[in-house]
């Protein structure tokens, strides 16, 4: 019916530990369910325990020494989605959930309810080994209660036929026409191959460098639009990590995710401050993406516990600036134990840059789900008050010019509008929104230096506001039966829709804000050297032909690129410029021990 193999070695003498061993059947791809066991070592005799510890730590070291090459490379897998799955169920649908298997490691999905197209956006990391297969096998299942689950396709994929440290976007078609998967598949964590480095031999080439900046240049601007730009990264170190097993000390190796991009380091056993001395290469494709740098423990139970994390924008990248980055909770609010050493190099071509901001923003698979809480909700109800009070100040400010309750500014205001009707022009509009700019210019360049200290109590706020609601789920978990939350299950998600409506608009509206704030400078430059090519352009040629011409753009566009994605240019651009929440979860962290470190 099945067995499993249990290493004892681990085991301390006289103390249980549970074990939990999935059955296994080489011959079997099913699952064949597993036991729960309490072991206990207890040696014979004082002789026997002193004679089986003295084994045990040679055994300890030995395995400390070679667990570093026990894998060659790390298979990093996002599942995305199925379509055209069969129907097993009466009603007609099925409740897919999806199995791998690459050598003698296993993995599950979650169960996709009643769906025959699901979509479940999770994350596994699988292990290759250099005796084993290299074909991962994939098959669908659907999820039954009471009665054995129904088998409903496969495919295999040849890893060996894959490119190393490349993410590959591959949709597989089952067998026999029972649907597709479609997955994000990166095999990574190498030892040594082409684009992932040792750094102790790494050695740059003034040739290849040359040649990276020429491929980059102005001059070759118009050639492949989506080739932006290149990003290496030099993960040196990291000091102080949280301590996550038995003894005080972790097996951290790092992630390194740019959009759907994703590479890792191998693991450093048993130390809290490993240095990985690793260098990657991502090819850029929009430069207002975020490089994300997660550290986690490696565990033997195949569940990789989180450390810490930063997001660092690209453009704020400082080109050969070895410096070393706090880390942050999952949810990039509060700092945790810990720093990373970075150094980070991007190269790209400004035309294709703008271009690019202008076309849609290439969707992230895999995300933190946005749940719904109480006190995210207020947050983001506070957010759109805020945009709101200022459409209201504004109409006020109108409304008082009316009124003359300044004579000053009513005469002011009445001489600008009968100034501005009188000679009004369409090319002025864009003139209208420059100044705007330019004033926010200059006020950003007198107030540079005061703005730390609001932001930092910006970060306090929302620190403590995080940790009261985790305190409040606790408290809400205990008193709360299951039954009770089914009931609010309904509920909750029209709360979370309500929440989540809520983010979109004040998230557009602060987008809006800090575009005129200058808060990315790369953005606001593009935005005034487009409104000033407006201006040039409304000036020489009359509104109708440039109505015209739009017009037979929009309607000739899905016949000159089938294929090509509807888009609004000006929200495109609005996407790239990042709303407050965002700019809290970019923002470094400093103290009195944050300092540069020399190469």
């Amino acid at each position: 019916m099945g067995q499993a193999y249990i290493d004892l070695a681990p085991l301390l003498i006289d103390r249980k530990e549970e074990f939990k061993v999935d059955l296994e059947d080489p011959h079997v791809a099913e699952d064949l369910g597993y036991l729960l066991l309490d072991l206990t070592l207890v040696p014979k005799t004082s002789d026997e325990k002193e004679e089986y510890l003295a084994k045990r730590n040679r055994l300890v070291e030995t395995q400390r020494s070679m667990k570093a090459q026990i894998w060659s490379s790390v298979v990093s897998l996002v599942l995305i989605e199925g379509k055209g799955l069969l129907p097993m169920d009466d009603n007609g649908l099925s409740d897919p959930y999806c199995k791998f298997r690459l050598g003698n490691e296993k993995y599950k999905s979650k169960v996709a309810a009643k769906t025959l197209n699901p979509r479940w956006l999770e994350q596994f990391d699988l292990h290759m080994y250099d005796d084993q297969t290299s074909v991962l096998e994939i098959s669908v299942w659907d999820k039954d209660v009471g009665s054995k689950d129904d088998f409903m396709g496969r495919c295999q994929v040849d890893l060996s036929e894959l490119k190393r440290e490349e993410t590959h976007h591959i949709e597989k078609e089952l067998e026999d026409g029972a649907g597709s998967v479609s997955f994000l598949l990166t095999i990574t964590g190498s030892a040594g191959n082409e684009t992932i480095t040792d750094l102790a031999n790494y050695m740059p080439d003034p040739r290849e460098r040359l040649e990276v900046q020429r491929r980059f240049s102005l001059l070759r601007s118009l050639r492949n639009l989506n080739d932006v730009g290149l990003l290496q990264v030099k993960v040196i170190k990291a000091t102080g990590l949280l301590a996550a097993d038995f003894g005080g000390k972790s097996d951290p190796f790092c992630v390194l995710e740019l959009t759907n991009a994703r590479l890792q380091t191998q693991t450093i056993y048993k130390t809290l401050n490993p240095e990985w001395g690793k260098v990657f290469t991502f090819q850029v494709k929009d430069i207002h993406s975020i490089l994300e740098v997660s550290c986690y423990d490696e565990d033997r139970n195949k569940s990789a516990e989180f450390l810490g994390k930063v997001a660092i924008p690209l453009l704020r990248i400082k080109n050969g600036e070895r410096k070393a980055f706090f880390l942050k909770d999952k949810k990039l609010r509060r700092r945790t134990k810990g720093s990373i050493v970075l150094e980070m190099e991007v190269i790209y071509n400004s035309i294709k840059a703008s271009w690019r901001t202008f076309n849609p923003k290439e969707v992230k698979y895999l995300q933190m789900e946005q749940k719904f809480k109480r006190q995210v909700l207020v947050r983001n109800l506070q957010r759109v008050s805020r945009l709101v009070m200022a459409v209201v100040n504004t109409g006020r400010f109108v409304k008082s010019c009316f009124e003359w309750e300044s004579k000053t500014r009513s005469i002011t205001a009445f001489i600008m509008y009968v100034l501005m009707v009188w000679n009004f022009e369409l090319y002025m509009l864009p003139l209208v929104l420059l100044s705007i700019f330019f004033k926010y210019y200059i006020v950003r360049s007198v107030m540079e230096g005061r703005t730390d200290q609001q932001e930092v109590r910006t970060d306090e706020e929302a620190e403590e506001e995080e940790q009261d609601e985790d305190e409040d789920d606790e408290e809400r978990g205990k008193e709360k039966s299951k039954s009770f939350k089914e009931k609010l299950q309904a509920i909750q998600d029209v709360c979370q829709t309500v929440q989540n409506g809520l983010d979109e608009v004040a998230s557009l509206g602060e987008s809006v804000k800090n575009a005129f704030n200058w808060t990315v400078p790369f953005l606001s430059w593009l935005a005034v050297i487009t409104l000033a090519i407006a201006t040039v352009v409304l000036y020489f040629i009359p509104l109708r032909y440039l109505v015209l011409v739009w017009g037979i753009n929009k309607f000739t566009k899905k016949l000159r690129n089938p294929n090509a994605i509807p888009n609004n240019e000006l929200l495109d651009f609005l996407s790239r410029v990042p709303s407050d929440e965002e700019l809290i979860e970019y923002k470094e962290l400093k103290s009195e021990e944050t300092q540069q470190l020399s190469p």
